[in-house]
């Protein structure tokens, strides 16, 4: 199987309603992370590294600061004058009403792409599960073993999400039972939503599920197909987070301060990729304190930093303590400002002696552009 010969499809707006203050201005694809990245550059970056140079972003919202993020692609080697980037947004309101239903409305809507792309095989995949995952392996399991769809799971904490499903029983690979949850609990080998078949099979389970009226991908065609057809689970053993609340997304983000979660999320091997914001380094002021932090290009801190996660341009002044807490970029934390457990969004202020303080179990959140 030629990596070149597989398309790539990313739903970016899939599970916008888990961030819902996040996503009020933009898609979950293009929600930040990890001090300078978005989610959906772990998703394209993993399937560049396959060597996939067709990819289709599906959106159906909110997609401006996505459109701008990815821009034509060539931070990920995607601006070509064959194939590359494409964005494949709603034109119409019936449109958006039908990808509203889930996954199976938006590659209803995109079978004409699907039509015009000449690739043997397909993967799709959400951009919420923040990982590093070697395609290629993924790619080559599903030749091996001769499936007809091959999805990725990882065994763990069941997230709190609508349709997730369930790999129940699973036998030298092969997936035996499976079911759906929308807010399981305890721990269970759970999809990841990213899923590998031919072209030609994903064009004819579109055309059956229209004819007999199917509303959810994931139950219509997935589960009802199991015994039918020749599906297969690939387990990922990396790093693997999966956003499903404003907690898990403060959890992820923490994570990354522990280096074994920076190495196997940054590979050296399997770089992730993103715009690039060409700024100075980081000036650390007399005085400052930082300890235990990801502090990205253009801050200057002169203030006290720890346990955060710091995006671009971000100012910490003199006298100012900020601990356990993500600052997305253009952040201003003016002297004398506490803050503690807390999620700041683009462009927030936070003036001169104000205390702010959240838990790790209950986070403070800030909308873009607040003033406090």
């Amino acid at each position: 199987m030629r990596a070149n010969n597989i398309l790539g499809i990313i739903f970016a707006n899939a599970y916008d309603n888990v961030l819902a203050g996040m996503t009020a201005p933009r898609a979950m694809g293009s929600v930040p992370f990890g001090g300078g990245y978005r989610l959906i550059d772990f998703t394209l970056s993993n399937m560049v590294n396959a060597g996939i140079d067709k990819v289709g972003v599906i959106t159906s919202n909110n997609y401006q600061s996505l459109m701008d993020h990815l821009g034509n692609g060539k931070p990920w080697d995607l601006a070509r004058k064959h194939d590359g980037l494409f964005f494949l947004p709603p034109f119409t309101a019936q449109e958006l009403e039908r990808y509203n239903t889930g996954r199976l409305g938006a590659l209803q809507n995109n079978e004409q792409f699907l039509q015009m792309s000449d690739e043997e095989y397909v993967v799709m995949s959400d951009c919420n599960a923040v990982m590093n995952i070697d395609l290629k392996d993924v790619f080559r399991f599903h030749k091996e073993k001769n499936a007809d769809i091959t999805m990725v799971y990882r065994h763990g904490v069941v997230p709190k999400l609508p349709n997730r499903l369930i790999i129940d029983k699973i036998s030298d690979g092969r997936v035996c039972e499976m079911s759906i949850v929308s807010n399981g609990e305890g721990e269970a080998n759970c999809a990841v939503n990213i899923t590998v078949m031919r072209k030609s099979l994903l064009e004819s389970l579109l055309r059956e599920a229209t004819a007999s009226g199917a509303a959810s991908f994931e139950r219509d065609v997935l589960l009802k197909n199991v015994s039918n057809l020749r599906v297969f689970g690939y387990e990922c053993n990396e790093f693997c987070p999966i956003i499903d609340s404003i907690q898990t997304y403060f959890d992820a983000s923490f994570a990354l301060l522990e280096p074994a979660n920076q190495k196997s999320l940054f590979a050296a091997s399997r770089p992730i990729y993103t715009k690039v914001y060409d700024d100075m380094p980081v000036v650390y002021g007399l005085g400052s304190d930082v300890k235990n932090s990801l502090i990205a290009d253009g801050c200057v801190i002169d203030g006290q930093v720890e346990n955060s996660v710091i995006f671009h341009n971000c100012r910490i002044a003199k006298d100012a303590v900020v601990k356990n807490c993500i600052i997305m970029p253009n952040g201003f934390v003016a002297d004398g400002a506490n803050l503690d457990c807390c999620i700041l969004d683009k462009d927030v202020t936070i003036r001169s002696g104000r205390t702010l303080s959240g838990a790790d179990t209950y986070p403070v959140y800030l909308a873009k552009g607040i003033r406090v």
